[in-house]
């Protein structure tokens, strides 16, 4: 072999052993995560989505690098979270993340076999999704708000903010399932003098109707338990609760910033952020059914003063003091 062969060969040989080498890395599967939500983007907070994407950087996960996410939203649409969850079922997803009852039950109902992580949860237990806390079985895992007793304080929180509150009208969303938080909501009432009135919401069309009798009978405060329709339409209710000169208390700072008065439970961003924890441990091989649900760990009390003072009331300073954020 002539000398000016061999370095052309050798020189090829060189360059060759990169690209090949380029190419078997190419050829190991990206882990493919979703997302499903319940609602919209538009109506979820912002910091919930942005702390999810915190957490998977925290623990080494780079979406468009070594791992792809993608994110379906039903839009208030049953019918569409159900088509959403047919699809993921024909995908094979290295872990499905989700929050709320509804579509963890539309994922289950289309025999989803993929991992899947609640970021948020009331009862998984109740509602069936996993057999205890401590050994969730099957294939699903995640943050649960249960035995937080999260309604019972939101009642009394908005009455020690508006004292002169009697009878207060409870949003309940019947397509939530479980009734703890109702219940525990009702039972702690007459310990604080209040008198009960629930409205169920489940239909946009009948929300205007539902405030309309509540003020028939007297309510003079309001309660949103959680629930994701709840939360979709909460400018809408809020509107109502202002329209009406209703007090309110809700689950999240988010209502706070729409014109809500009070909220009060956990930090969904943190739980969030908490639920990329899980993905990364199911990727590295654990199952599921090993991997504890956890509660949270952090709760946020707010305080819309901009609506107290269009409502004509005054916040007690000691609520005010313990207040995590305050909209002046």
């Amino acid at each position: 072999m002539r000398r000016r062969d061999f370095i052309t060969l050798a020189g090829g040989t060189v360059i060759a052993w990169p690209l090949m080498a380029q190419a078997e890395e190419k050829a190991v599967p990206v882990p493919r995560i979703a997302y499903l939500g319940a609602s919209s983007p538009a109506s979820l907070d912002p910091r919930q989505i942005e702390q999810f994407k915190v957490g998977l950087t925290e623990n080494g996960l780079i979406d468009g690098q070594n791992i792809r996410v993608d994110y379906l939203w039903g839009e208030g649409n049953p019918d569409r979270l159900r088509q959403h969850a047919a699809d993921l079922a024909k995908r094979n997803l290295s872990v499905i993340v989700t929050a709320g009852p509804q579509p963890l039950r539309a994922l289950l109902e289309a025999k989803v076999s993929s991992p899947i992580v609640f970021a948020i949860l009331s009862d998984p237990i109740s509602d069936g999704f996993v057999q205890s806390l401590a050994r969730p079985g099957g294939n699903i895992t995640g943050l649960s708000m249960i035995g937080t007793d999260l309604e019972s304080k939101r009642l009394q929180i908005l009455k020690e903010g508006v004292p002169g509150i009697t009878k207060v009208m409870l949003l309940h969303d019947p397509t939530m399932g479980s009734t703890i938080g109702l219940e525990q909501a009702k039972s702690s009432a007459s310990g604080l003098g209040l008198e009960i009135v629930v409205g169920k919401v489940a239909d946009v069309g009948k929300l205007a109707d539902i405030f309309a009798e509540a003020l028939q009978q007297n309510v003079n405060g309001v309660a949103g338990l959680a629930s994701p329709f709840i939360n979709f339409n909460r400018k809408r209710l809020i509107d109502l609760c202002s329209q009406y000169r209703l007090p309110s208390i809700w689950e999240a700072v988010a209502y706070i910033r729409d014109g809500g008065l009070i909220s009060y439970g956990p930090s969904f961003p943190e739980m969030y952020r908490r639920s990329a924890g899980y993905v990364a441990r199911i990727l590295k091989g654990t199952k599921p059914s090993d991997l504890p649900v956890e509660q949270p760990t952090r709760f946020e009390l707010a305080v819309n003063l901009k609506t107290a003072k269009i409502l004509g009331l005054a916040m007690p300073p000691t609520l005010l003091g313990r207040a995590d954020e305050v909209i002046e």
